[in-house]
């Protein structure tokens, strides 16, 4: 089992910065692709980003492309979101996951979620 705790989360102007950590207990997370997603009120969970076990692949999605950076410290067994040139439209709750097989942009593709972390961006 892998409990994964989401922090971070806040209330930004639009233009400003949050940087979101996922911390893992449990099994360790050094074999685990790990991913963010985010889902707004009224709308499907989205993919936002990933990262292979060993750090050196990394996904985004489009539309985060260039603002957001993922990277995680294994030994801290950590993953982080920074988050620049914040959005509006980038107000969601954001989910960190583990994927036990490899790196995957599909939320089914999943093993463990955390609760999520509200971040409000306001225009």
């Amino acid at each position: 089992q892998v409990q994964l705790v989401e922090s971070g989360g806040g209330a930004v102007q639009a233009g400003g910065s949050l940087r979101l950590s996922c911390a893992a207990s449990g099994r360790t997370t050094s074999s685990y692709a790990m991913g963010w997603f985010r889902q707004a009120p009224g709308k499907e969970r989205e993919f936002v980003a990933a990262i292979s076990w060993s750090g050196g692949i990394t996904y985004y999605s489009d539309s985060v492309r260039g603002r957001f950076a993922i990277s995680r410290d294994n030994a801290k067994n950590t993953v982080y979101l920074q988050m620049n040139s914040l959005k509006p439209e980038d107000t969601a709750v954001y989910y960190c996951a583990a994927d036990l097989d490899t790196i995957a942009t599909m939320g089914e593709e999943y093993d463990y979620w955390g609760q999520g972390t509200q971040v409000t961006v306001s225009s």
